[in-house]
């Protein structure tokens, strides 16, 4: 990367950069209550990364979230492996072509964070200009270059295991409409934006992931797969699940709540009270991950090495790239951060589901799915520390 400008000629184009989708939506806010609550939080935040600590801004739970992190990756590991009939205990029960225990924890991880979203003063953000750029910039992002990055990679990578490229393959083309809520919380980035962004992400995901799958798999790289067909019905039940579900009862539970209490306690008192579920369903979903495959891991460690090395040069990748691009685009801090990391994550829970149910649980494209999340958890959150820490330095403002 190319190095960040000064903190002074930054300051000279914020006049010309596109706002903070969150900005907008304060702004234009309808309820005063609620706009008195954040002008007195807006005065105790910092107006960038560079005048808060990386460590002391984040609770005791984000702060030692990689250490809880390795040990429940730990933790599932050794149950997977030493504990007889762990992993398919975890895997009898299906909902939606994933153990009942993993959609569980991704309901539990996606619900406290779309309820902060405001979705009552979105329809604000759409009035800009500038929100029509970055959303095209990062579908392109999204459904061209990281899918054919992904592509390019598990050629060169795996260009004699066929199955495990195809695994990578469908890894690559499942955007993400969970985790990166997380990422982008984490990295302070813009919220609103990235429920905007998943939003869209999951519609395209129902049309394009089925014929994306057919075009790189059956055509660009045809080999075992040759006859092999995608069904729509699996990504539109997976988005209709893992995004439907919480995105319907975070609306139902804010616009009720909102209405019954007051703004001021949904913000100050509920949503303090639901945010550590946010990490509790993750490190929850990586433990129950981990156990069920955790002695498949082991026993093919040559092959999740195989599969590790593509993933940890995409993720790198396209997150850098994406960010040094929003950067050159004149993007702040929070909308740079939210658009690489909705390009860099991906939606494993529908990638294992389409793996699981075409080639079948115990094929090497089922695992090379499930290694993607073994593989970006701990990757995406050094990005996250990585990320905050660039902001700090280099002054970037929101």
């Amino acid at each position: 990367m190319t190095t960040l400008k000064s903190t002074h000629s930054l300051s000279q184009e914020a006049t010309s950069r596109p706002a903070p989708i969150s900005n907008a939506l304060s702004s234009n806010a309808q309820d005063p209550a609620l706009n008195d609550l954040e002008k007195q939080n807006d005065l105790q935040k910092p107006d960038s990364p560079a005048q808060t600590s990386v460590i002391k801004g984040l609770g005791w739970l984000d702060r030692f979230l990689a250490l809880w992190i390795f040990l429940a990756m730990a933790v599932g590991i050794l149950l997977g492996n030493f504990v007889e009939q762990t992993g398919p205990a975890l895997q009898k029960g299906k909902f939606v072509g994933v153990s009942i225990p993993i959609a569980i924890g991704l309901l539990v991880m996606m619900y406290p964070i779309l309820c902060k979203v405001r979705f009552e003063s979105l329809h604000h953000a759409f009035k800009q200009r500038a929100i029509w750029v970055q959303i095209g910039f990062s579908i392109f992002v999204n459904w061209i270059i990281a899918p054919f990055l992904m592509l390019g990679l598990a050629w060169a990578f795996l260009p004699d295991e066929p199955e495990l490229r195809e695994g990578l393959i469908l890894v690559g083309l499942a955007r993400c409409i969970a985790m990166v809520l997380i990422w982008t919380g984490l990295a302070g980035g813009d919220n609103e934006y990235c429920a905007i962004l998943v939003a869209i992400n999951s519609l395209l995901q129902m049309v394009l992931f089925a014929p994306l799958a057919i075009l790189f798999i059956n055509i660009i790289s045809p080999a075992t797969s040759a006859n092999i067909t995608f069904s729509y019905s699996t990504a539109a039940q997976s988005v209709a699940v893992f995004l439907g579900i919480p995105l319907g009862a975070a609306l139902l539970t804010r616009f009720t709540l909102r209405t019954l209490t007051s703004p001021r306690w949904y913000d100050q008192v509920f949503i303090k009270v639901i945010s550590p579920f946010s990490l509790i369903g993750l490190l929850f979903t990586i433990l129950v991950l981990f156990a069920s495959q955790g002695r498949q891991v082991v026993h093919q460690i040559v092959s999740v090495v195989r599969v590790a090395a593509p993933l940890i040069v995409y993720f790198v990748v396209i997150f850098f790239a994406t960010l040094f691009v929003a950067r050159r685009f004149g993007f702040g801090y929070e909308l740079a951060a939210t658009q690489s990391f909705t390009a860099a994550s991906n939606n494993f829970e529908l990638a294992i589901a389409v793996a699981v149910a075409t080639f079948g649980a115990q094929s090497n494209q089922a695992l090379a799915a499930t290694v993607g999340p073994l593989i970006e958890v701990p990757v995406l959150l050094g990005l996250v520390y990585v990320a905050k820490v660039m902001g700090r330095r280099a002054g970037w403002e929101k």
